[in-house]
Formats: C-alpha cells, sequence, structure tokens
C-alpha cells in the first residue's frame, strides 16, 4: 500500500507541477504509475486528497531545507530571518509556486488554516518566546508575534508567486520584511521607550 501511495503522490506532484490541479487527469495519471483510478480513491479519497498528500510531502522538504538555513546562521535570531527570507524566495521555484501558493489555496483555502501551519505556528512561538526570554527582543506575545510573522510571509510569498515579474517583487519584499521583523529587536526602542531627556536630546542634535 505505501508503494502505491508513493507512486500516486510522485505522478501526481509531477502531474500538478507541469500541467496544473485543474488540467490534470485522473485517468492519465494512474495509467502513467500502471495503476487505476479505484487505487487513488481507496488510498486519497479524491483528487483533492491527493493533492493534500503533494502538499504534505513538498511541506516536509521546505521545512528540511529551511531548518538546514537557519542552522547555518550566526544567532538564533538571525537563522528565524534567514528561514524567513528562504522561503519567500521558495516562491520563485516553479513547483512550489504552482502547487503550494497558486493551485493549494485555489482547492484547499486559505494556507494559513492547512494542517501543517498548526506545527510551523507552534515552533515559531517557541523559538520566539526564547529570544524574548534572552533579551533579545522586546516583550512581545510570542503566539501573537509568530501570527503576524507568519502571516506577512506567507502573503508575500503568495504576492511574489501571482506576479508577472516575481523577481523584481523579491528584493522589496525580502527588505521590508526585514525592517518589519527588526521592530521587535531591542536595539531598536519602541517610541514609548524614549524618556524624556533622550527625546531632548535628540531634537538638539536636529539641523
Amino acid at each position: 500500500m505505501e508503494e502505491t501511495r508513493a507512486k500516486l503522490v510522485q505522478a501526481a506532484r509531477k502531474a500538478f507541477a507541469t500541467k496544473g490541479y485543474a488540467a490534470a487527469s485522473m485517468d492519465d495519471l494512474t495509467a502513467e504509475v500502471g495503476l487505476t483510478r479505484g487505487a487513488l480513491y481507496h488510498n486519497f479519497g479524491d483528487k483533492k486528497g491527493l493533492l493534500h498528500a503533494v502538499i504534505d510531502q513538498i511541506d516536509a522538504e521546505m521545512a528540511d531545507r529551511l531548518r538546514t538555513v537557519g542552522e547555518r546562521a550566526g544567532s538564533a535570531w538571525a537563522g528565524l530571518l534567514d528561514e524567513y527570507a528562504a522561503y519567500i524566495e521558495m516562491a520563485l521555484e516553479p513547483e512550489i509556486q504552482r502547487i503550494m501558493l497558486l493551485d493549494g489555496p485555489a482547492v484547499l483555502g486559505d494556507p494559513s488554516q492547512w494542517p501543517s501551519q498548526n506545527a510551523c505556528l507552534h515552533e515559531t512561538t517557541r523559538r520566539i518566546q526564547s529570544l524574548v526570554d534572552g533579551g533579545t527582543i522586546r516583550p512581545v506575545d510570542a503566539a501573537a508575534a509568530a501570527r503576524l510573522l507568519n502571516g506577512a510571509s506567507l502573503s508575500a510569498a503568495l504576492w511574489i508567486a501571482a506576479a508577472e515579474e516575481p523577481q523584481v517583487n523579491l528584493t522589496k519584499v525580502v527588505d521590508a520584511f526585514k525592517l518589519i521583523a527588526a521592530g521587535l529587536l531591542r536595539s531598536e526602542p519602541a517610541e514609548g521607550d524614549i524618556s524624556p531627556t533622550r527625546s531632548t536630546n535628540r531634537r538638539r542634535k536636529q539641523p
């Protein structure tokens, strides 16, 4: 059964990436791997269930790649930012662009509600809380910050995937994302953290 599932997922992944979900024929797909529609329905329920399986596989591969990117960074904060930037850049890859960011949301709905995103959100929350505890970023609700950062990166990736010139949008998006995220750092004091004395000194320095 596992071998049958693997064959169907691989064939579907190729078809969805090259032809798109709507144009991919289940008869052609099953015939290509020497199986029947019955095998597809038995293992995945329907075409949408097969798409779910393909997305789960790609999502796991993306997570492994991002983990490697983060581990190469010099600090936990840099690793988190590098992973977000790498995720956004993946929107340029044809397979990820077509399946994960275009067809996936159109067929399965809001990606932020996919089951795989719950684990991602939990891990991001844990890492942000660790950065708060370590004094790298300001005291902030870790779950709220994780949702905002994850949401921003997902929105950026969706925008790039749907753009006529995705490469042009990529640079703009990554730069803007890093500037927004930098607002969490303790080295960037919030307006409310500026004392009257410091505020006065700042004004005196202005021409």
